[in-house]
Order: structure tokens, then sequence, then C-alpha cells
């Protein structure tokens, strides 16, 4: 008679039924079939001998710990990160037949795709591992058993969805990745992309698209969706999309790993210069929330705000974003674009002046402080405008050209200020491209004033020479700046008990269609137009970006200053 198999209690065995043990994982992998009954089949042949009890309580013992296995795996897809479950995904999924892969792609709607929101799950709201459903357009987090996705999949019985950060597509619940030419146009809606040929032609070849709605929009004019008050931001936004260096930069560079405020900005510029778009406008939420996070709700899209203070806020944000530092000039791409110098000579005023009543009179006898600045923009003082009313008992609106203003920086004009007169004057060389502020709003104890004072300016050939500093680099010669975008201010309905609303626009140059130089688009929210170059002074213009034309000397057609 055989002797009896020893009699292994639980003690003895609990390197087998430990949760995890590589013994078990062995096990499983060596049997076939997979079955506990059958691992129970063997265990009886083996042990023919061995009583009903012992081998009762070993079947006991391997079977609990099989439960125990699975039962921390299904905890483990619910609590753990997603990206965790990479592994065991991956081993699940399993390609579908030759001839197969592309089922459930004529369920995508792309009428229903909207990328331009932020990449947050709707149901946890997380941003982390997100997949939009090309079927209804949602967002979701993972795609692996246990997630939103997942579910969503089962329950609403949508199988197509493409990863936010990597654009891959996937079926689920399948779970195989979709290698199918029919989706390139998504995948390039998500995160368009360009060669350098391609960027070099939006400046010389125009070019007419159609949505997917039927409805013409021409790359780089198109309108930018005002959610609620953030049409501040959006005529920034077109402004800089048309500065060439900017705008090349952002749509050529490769900025992965930069902050968040540099990558969003980068894609909604070159989402504004899509040719391949669904929809004829943009809408700028994501950046939106990026800059809200960032500026510590300064910036909202639910408060309008003045569109100098954000540019100005954007600006140094950016070029800090972009590696820049404060001491050294020329280290971003925003400086090297925007940054100039200027000469500000400053004398007190002393009792002496307020006697004779020529307090803004430089006196050479006395102390003349001279401070070297640099700058982004300029800012142009407005005459007052009139108290009075005209003899037919109307206001008058004052006209005042932009060379007036610009004698500012003529280095002869004096000013006061803190009981200081001062003189400007701008140094050579001057930057690629001149912003200008033309200062409207004015605030006191009281009251907030705005100045409707008209500005009169030429289109192009705007000679910057007289206000530059003479040096042996510089001896007179002209310095020819031509308009690249215009922004204006206008003042809707007051309501009663509320401060007046303005409304701002952008007025930019189409270069692809500037014969004569006479085409320009203004651009309010989604409203898109084109306007005469004539009319452009009849608003009450508010910022100005003017770029510097390479050639020296005659006022013939030349080419601005371009980068990238």
């Amino acid at each position: 008679m055989p002797t009896p198999a020893p009699n292994k209690r639980a003690g003895d065995i609990e390197d087998i039924s430990e949760p995890g043990s590589p013994r078990i994982k062995k096990a499983r992998v060596d049997d076939g079939s997979g079955t506990r009954g059958q691992r129970r089949i063997e265990a009886e042949d083996a042990n023919r001998d061995m009583s009903v009890e012992e081998s009762e309580e070993v079947d006991v013992e391997v079977n609990g710990a099989e439960e125990v296995e699975n039962e921390d795996e299904d905890e483990e897809g619910l609590d753990q990160p997603l990206h965790r479950n990479s592994r065991r995904i991956a081993s699940a999924t399993k390609e579908p037949p030759k001839g197969y892969s592309d089922l459930y792609l004529d369920t995508i709607s792309r009428k229903l795709l909207d990328f331009d929101f932020e990449k947050l799950c709707s149901v946890s709201l997380s941003h982390i591992n997100v997949y939009a459903c090309l079927v209804c357009g949602k967002y979701f987090q993972g795609r692996g058993p246990s997630t939103h996705a997942y579910f969503h999949a089962l329950d609403e019985n949508h199988h197509v969805y493409i990863n936010m950060a990597t654009a891959k597509a996937y079926v689920l619940p399948e779970g195989y990745e979709v290698h199918n030419s029919t989706l390139d146009d998504i995948k390039y809606v998500v995160n368009p992309t360009y060669t350098k040929e391609e960027v070099a032609k939006l400046d010389r070849e125009e070019r007419v698209c159609w949505d997917l709605m039927g409805r013409k929009y021409v790359p780089g004019f198109v309108g930018l969706n005002n959610i609620k008050q953030n049409d501040y931001l959006n005529v920034v936004v077109h402004a800089l999309a048309h500065v060439l260096p900017i705008r090349n930069f952002f749509m050529l560079e490769n900025l992965e790993g930069k902050p968040e405020l540099v990558t969003r900005f980068s894609t909604l510029i070159r989402k504004i210069w899509n040719p391949k778009a669904f929809k004829s406008h943009v809408s700028p939420h994501e950046l939106l929330q990026e800059i809200s996070l960032k500026s510590q709700k300064r910036f909202t899209l639910t408060k309008q705000s003045d569109p100098i203070d954000f540019l100005s806020w954007f600006l140094n944000n950016l070029h800090l974003s972009l590696g820049g530092s404060p001491a050294r000039p020329g280290s971003s791409i925003v400086q090297k674009v925007f940054q100039g110098r200027l000469k500000i000579e400053s004398q007190r005023i002393t009792a002496k002046a307020d006697e004779s009543g020529d307090r803004l009179r430089f006196i050479e006898s006395e102390e003349v402080n001279t401070e070297l600045v640099r700058y982004l923009m300029l800012t142009l003082d407005l005459p007052p405008p009139p108290l009075f009313q005209d003899e037919l008992e109307k206001n008058i609106i004052p006209q005042v050209p932009l060379t007036t203003i610009l004698s500012k920086y003529d280095g002869r004009r004096t000013q006061e200020l803190l009981g200081h007169r001062k003189r400007y004057r701008l140094l050579h060389p001057l930057p690629p491209y001149l912003m200008f502020h033309i200062k409207r709003f004015s605030k006191n104890k009281f009251v907030a004033e705005r100045n409707p004072t008209i500005v009169t300016f030429p289109v192009r050939s705007l000679d910057m020479s007289p206000y530059v500093e003479p040096s042996s680099e510089h001896t007179g010669e002209p310095i020819w700046y031509d308009l690249v975008a215009n922004i204006t201010h206008d003042s809707a309905g007051q309501v009663a008990g509320e401060e007046m609303k303005s409304v701002w626009r952008v007025q930019v140059r189409d270069r692809s269609r500037e014969e004569g130089w006479g085409q320009w688009v203004q651009i309010q929210d989604l409203w898109v137009e084109e306007v005469r170059r004539e009319t452009l002074f009849l608003g009450e213009t508010y910022v100005q970006i003017w770029e510097r034309r390479r050639g020296i000397g005659g006022k013939g057609k030349g080419k601005g200053a371009s980068g990238g």
C-alpha cells in the first residue's frame, strides 16, 4: 500500500496561497485550461490515497488564494492611476482579423467634434490620460477596464476614441489601435503641424477653405469665440498671430516640455491658421483657463478687462515661460521682436521756474539726469477733448494726426511728471516691430473718463527717423514702418446702474491679397468682414502694431521683417 502524502496544513502552504505568489502565477500559466475543476481532478489523481478532508482543505486554500488575487487586481484597476494598468491591458487586447480593423469607423460624427475646449474628463474632471469619443465628442479618462471611457463604450455603444496627447485612435472595449488613413484629418485637427514651406506660403498664396458646414473661411482670419466677456483677449491674440516672427516661432518650434501657457498659445496659433478645420471659428477656452490660473483670476472669461493690461501681462509672462531673463535683453523671441531702447532726460522743477511761469523749459545751467530704459510698447498721449459744444449745440469729435502725438519722443517736447520736467528720445536701432498704446482712459477720485479723439494715420510708410537720436549708426535716413494690426474701441449702450460696456475689434492686414495694400480684414469675435484701408482710422484706435521695412530708402513697396 503506497505511503500517504504528507498532511499539508495551512501553515505549510502559505507560500502557495499568498496572493501574487510566483508559484500561483506559474501554475496558472502552465495550466492549459485555467479552470479550477481540472486542477482539482489532477490533484485527486496525484494523491488518490489522501483523505477527503485533506484534499478539500488543499482545494479551499488554493481557490481562496485565486479569489483574493482577483479581488486585488480588480481593486487595483479602480484605485491606481490608469497608466499602471497598461501592461495588463496590452496583454488582454487582441488585434482584429485582417480586413476588420475599420469596424465602427462609420459611426464617427465629425460635425460633433470640438477639440478647442480644455482636455478634462467629463466624469472625473481629470486631465490625465484623456480620450475623446469620436461619436459624441465627449472627453473621458483612460481606455482600459474599469475606466470611464471603457464604461461609456459599453453603455452608449460608442466604440472609437482618440488619445488627446498622442493622437492615437483606439476601438473600445476591445482596446486595439486603429491604423486607418481616414482618421488622418481628425488627427490633424487635434494637433495641426506645419513645415517651413507651408508657413512661407501663408503670406504668398491666397487660400480659401470650407468647413464641414460648407462655410467659407480664410486661414488666419477666423472668428474667435467670445465665451462670455473675453473679447479683450481675442483681439490681442489675433494681433499677435499676424506678427510674423511670433507666428512662425509658435507654429514651427518644438515646445514640448515648456510651460502650459506657451504650449496652449502655440496650439491656438496653429488652429487659427489651420486650412483643414472642421469649423470656421476657434475657441480660446483652453488658453483662457491657463491665463486665469496663472494670473490668479486677474484675467477671466467672465469679466471684461483692458486689452493693454492683458497685453503687458501676457508678453512678460510669455517671455519668462520661454526661458527669458529680465536682466538679459533679447533672451526670448518676445524681446527680440518688440524690445527697444529709450533715453529719458529729467530735471527737477524749482521755485524759480514757478515764478517765471516757464515750468517746462529745461535750464541748461542746472543738472539734467539721463536714464536709458528698455520698452516693449510706447504710450502716446491724446490732447484733451473740447469742453464746450459748437454753435450748433453738438459735441465736436476732434481729430489729431499720429505724427503729432508721436512728437512726444522727438527729444524736444517736455512733459511734467511728479515735480520733474521730462523729455524722451528713441535710440537706434529700433525694434523690428513697434507697438503704440494710445491712452484713452483716465481715472480720478470721482469718475473714469474716455477720450474720443480720432487719430488719423497712414497705413504704410510711417517715417520714424525724426524720433530717433542721431548717432554714428543713424544719420537721419528714413526708417519706414507699415501697419500690421490695429485694435479699436467702441462703446455699447449703457444700462442703468452699470458701467458702459466696451466693444473691441481688431483690423489685420492680409498679406496674400495686398494688391495696392488695400486688403484689410476686421474681426470682432465671430464676425469677420473685409474693410477698406481708407476707413481704418474712423474707429477709436487703441493699440497699433507696426512692422519695420527691410529696405532703407524710398517709399516703394517693400517686404516687412519676417522671422522663423
